[in-house]
């Protein structure tokens, strides 16, 4: 391998790039219109357009992004986060033209990007799912039956949903009927398929990560887990590693499940397995990411290991030399997302040209930035700007570096949003693990800003 492209834009692509430079090899990014001049384009050897803002036309675009790989010749394409991270076809396309994708195999892809699918294997494994439909579910008087019998709240998600999106609680029987079409509606828009299922709704459960890789020998390891309940509209905020609050036999029960996901479904390279935690201790499988993910910086700070490096090294048949005893935590690690937006309205997005940006530093200190100052945030991607990860010798160490290093962080020409970031840092229900999923929502937003 002498060459990548970095089949993705703004931060990870920046990610992705650093990592590339450090073991050799050259790097092609793609850019659309709006993104001409950004920060990770000028890092890159090459950068070249791959069209219009629309993402369907741009990064959404198999073809136009295969042909641009063949022109510089390159020999693998990394997906980065999002956009064709998780498609089969997009991974065919290049097994096609014989160049590597740093990925899993589209098999995999589809086992596991199919939610609907993903949960009946997992039931047939005897893996712990919440109660709800075997698989996918497209009748509404099947559907109903099956809230009815399960009892409300129920969650209705889009079999091929990803990055919050295509889900819908529904709380009554009345509004069944209505939020069932408007998934199917949102499913078919976003994702190219209406197809969803029914589960119940666990309330004020934690979303917990675990961090697999995987070799091409039958190897899988682990690397801890990851608290990501810190979430508002379904997307993560604050992430921690390892996991606060829980003791080391279900810490590792959660490990070693997700290992044996990995191992049924014949995975390969990295990826993550997501579980939901309810009070009383129990986990059930919520869906697992074959891709990198953002928050993987505090996996790598805790952990002492570049996870792009081995998704490279795997993606090259390596076979790993860390035996899974040998891999120790060190520390705990705290990342905040700093994205450009607005909390107090909704978390409004806040698209703009940024001024002068001043960032954080010193030991401990990690700032994953996709952008600097004179670079514009657009209106048409997501609006993460930066991750600022903190490391110490406990929770409280990192915790308490963290709040220091966002009141250091200054960006001009946007709505940011560091201070809402550490109100949670500060929050004391945050210190003491008194959180859930919709804590943001149901109880910081109403204290801030009077929101629920």
């Amino acid at each position: 391998m002498n060459s990548i492209l970095i089949a993705n834009r703004g931060e990870v692509a920046v990610r992705i790039i650093r990592t590339c430079k450090k073991l050799g090899l050259e790097t092609v990014a793609i850019y659309s219109d709006p993104d001409k001049g950004s920060y990770y384009t000028r890092l890159a050897d090459h950068a070249v357009c791959i069209g219009p803002a629309r993402a369907d036309k741009s990064y959404l675009n198999i073809n136009s992004i295969i042909a641009v790989a063949k022109a510089y010749d390159v020999s693998a394409i990394h997906p980065g986060i999002g956009f064709l991270s998780e498609n089969s076809d997009f991974q065919r396309a290049c097994e096609k033209e014989k160049i590597i994708f740093i990925g899993p195999d589209a098999r995999s892809m589809d086992l596991l990007g199919d939610k609907a699918n993903a949960r009946k294997i997992m039931i047939n494994h005897h893996i712990p799912v919440p109660p709800g439909s075997d698989g996918e579910i497209n009748t509404y008087p099947e559907a109903k039956k099956l809230a009815d019998e399960i009892g409300y709240p129920v969650i209705i998600k889009a079999s091929h949903g990803g990055g919050g999106g295509g889900i819908r609680i529904v709380y009554d029987a009345e509004k069944f009927e209505t939020e069932f079409k408007l998934v199917r509606q949102e499913a078919l828009a976003s994702f190219g398929s209406d197809s969803v299922y029914v589960e119940k709704y666990l309330e004020n459960t934690r979303h917990i990560e675990v961090q697999i890789l995987a070799d091409d020998f039958g190897n899988v390891i682990h690397f801890g887990t990851r608290e990501c309940s810190m979430q508002r509209k379904n997307q993560k905020l604050i992430e921690e590693a390892p996991a606060p609050f829980i003791d080391d036999k279900l810490r590792k029960s959660m490990e070693d499940c997700a290992v044996k996901i990995a191992t049924v479904v014949g995975y390969k390279n990295a990826g993550t397995v997501e579980f939901l935690l309810t009070q009383d201790g129990n986990f059930y499988f919520m869906e697992m990411n074959t891709r990198i993910q953002v928050e993987h910086p505090v996996t790598e700070t805790v952990y002492g290991i570049d996870l792009v490096k081995c998704q490279i090294q795997v993606a090259l048949n390596h076979e790993f030399v860390l035996k899974q005893d040998e891999i120790k935590v060190k520390g705990h690690a705290v990342e905040c997302r700093i994205n450009a937006e607005n909390p107090a309205e909704n978390f409004k997005p806040s698209p703009g040209t940024i001024g002068n940006i001043s960032l954080p530093s010193g030991y401990g200190v990690r700032v994953d930035s996709g952008f600097v100052g004179g670079d514009k945030i657009s209106p048409f991607y997501d609006s993460m700007i930066m991750k600022v990860i903190c490391s110490g010798g406990d929770r409280d160490e990192a915790i308490a570096l963290s709040c220091d290093a966002l009141s250091e962080l200054e960006i001009e020409g946007v709505s940011i949003n560091a201070e809402f970031a550490q109100a949670i840092l500060k929050h004391n229900d945050f210190i003491k693990g008194r959180i859930h999923t919709k804590w943001i929502e149901s109880k910081l937003c109403s204290e801030l800003f009077g929101q629920i």
